[in-house]
């Protein structure tokens, strides 16, 4: 009978973390798209946002995107300054910036973002390359 309770609870367990992870992927990248989407809305324009820090951005960002550090101080200001009609990617290095960046974009109006995570999966998904400098 315990070793049924314990093989039960490592079940119960296991399900939980799965539960858990899954629900943690979702959050991540609310609107995670496909590659061909992703190349399309390149393709149609769409401003690509890198909102990790400068340092990270010379290391290492998608070829054509434009640098508003979230961190930053002006980060707020600067999204203001952004079309609230225009389309956006945007992405960080894990997910977590970017998600937030999204919340605050669509705080003052700014409707058409994709959240694409990191750099390798924007990269991946839009087809474009990953520059330094």
């Amino acid at each position: 009978m315990l070793a049924r309770l314990g093989s039960a609870r490592r079940s119960l367990s296991a399900v939980v973390t799965l539960t858990v992870l899954s629900f943690g992927l979702v959050a991540c990248g609310e609107e995670t798209v496909n590659s061909p989407q992703a190349a399309e809305l390149v393709s149609a324009g769409a401003v690509i946002i890198d909102v990790r820090t400068p340092e990270e951005f010379a290391a290492g960002h998608l070829d054509g995107a434009v640098l508003i550090d979230i961190k930053h101080p002006s980060f707020d200001a600067e999204i203001t300054k952004l079309d609230a009609t225009a389309s956006y990617i945007v992405y960080c290095r894990s997910g977590n910036r970017s998600a937030q960046a999204v919340d605050r974009m669509r705080a003052i109006g700014i409707e058409n973002i994709t959240d694409l995570g990191s750099l390798e999966n924007a990269s991946a998904q839009t087809g474009v390359a990953i520059v330094q400098g």
